[in-house]
């Protein structure tokens, strides 16, 4: 298995009686954020679409938008809110009158005010009308899938060449950490004995002062778990659950790792 992108688009379309579209994008986000356009008369079916979506998607900033086309048999019905339009021509005539104006209020004008002319929704079985949308819905969000897992599939073959090569500098850095201890502790003596001048040291706790530096500057421990990381990380790239914030977690100890071994060796082979 791959683990699947968030980014992708799908498109699903029904054709009956009417048409409806479904435009499904998706991107980054840390939770599952769904938010639907579609016509207002409709929007009781909302509850119903996100459920369906979270049953494809569970994470990712999820815009759905539906559209619909009436079919030629759909009879539109115009309904007039004759109170509004008696009293916007009554207060147009009360203003005409004011003005010294005899001609009588455009009752054209008066029609192109909101709320004066409405289509009328047409009755209509509402499980049909969701038997339609979800039609096209899950063609989306189908088509979404397709797209998230091959460009998850390109991520991890992605994934997995850097991981190889991150591996690669680990053993490189395991190979070379006595040297490096070697190296510190050197220089570590050579600057002891410019300080000192000529001035003994008692060897005993000169030894004892070494054996201090060579466990703080020990980076084993950090070796052992950069290691375990990378293993975990390579198994997390073939399960088939979302792995995502896995991911996340073990990038951060990774740099955790380096960090802690950047700053006990402090040698420019670590850091860079």
């Amino acid at each position: 298995m791959s683990p699947m992108s968030m980014t992708a688009f799908g498109r699903g379309e029904f054709q009956g009686r009417r048409q409806w579209t479904v435009e499904i994008r998706t991107v980054n986000h840390r939770f599952c954020d769904i938010g639907i356009k579609m016509p207002q008369r409709y929007a009781m079916l909302e509850g119903k679409i996100k459920k369906t979506a979270a049953l494809f998607l569970s994470r990712g900033h999820i815009e759905i938008v539906i559209n619909y086309n009436p079919g030629k048999t759909e009879e539109v019905t115009l309904r007039t809110n004759r109170p509004l339009a008696r009293a916007y021509y009554q207060s147009l005539l009360a203003l005409n009158q004011e003005l010294g104006r005899q001609e009588p209020p455009d009752l054209r004008l008066i029609a192109q005010y909101p709320g004066i002319i409405t289509e009328a929704e047409p009755e209509e079985d509402l499980d049909d009308t969701w038997a339609e949308i979800e039609a096209a819905l899950r063609q989306a969000l189908e088509a979404c899938l397709v797209m998230r897992r091959a460009e998850g599939r390109a991520l991890k073959t992605e994934l997995i060449e850097r991981l190889s090569g991150f591996e690669t500098i680990t053993g490189e850095i395991e190979a070379s950490a006595p040297e490096l201890l070697r190296r510190k502790e050197e220089a570590c003596k050579s600057r002891l004995a410019r300080l000192l001048d000529g001035v003994e040291v008692d060897p005993g706790r000169l030894a004892q002062e070494m054996a201090i530096l060579a466990d703080k500057s020990d980076i084993t421990e950090e070796l052992v778990r950069l290691k375990s990381h990378i293993q975990q990380f390579r198994n997390f790239l073939d399960d088939s659950a979302p792995v995502g914030r896995r991911l996340d977690f073990l990038m951060q100890e990774f740099l955790r790792e380096i960090n802690t071994m950047a700053s006990k060796i402090n040698d420019s082979a670590i850091i860079h």
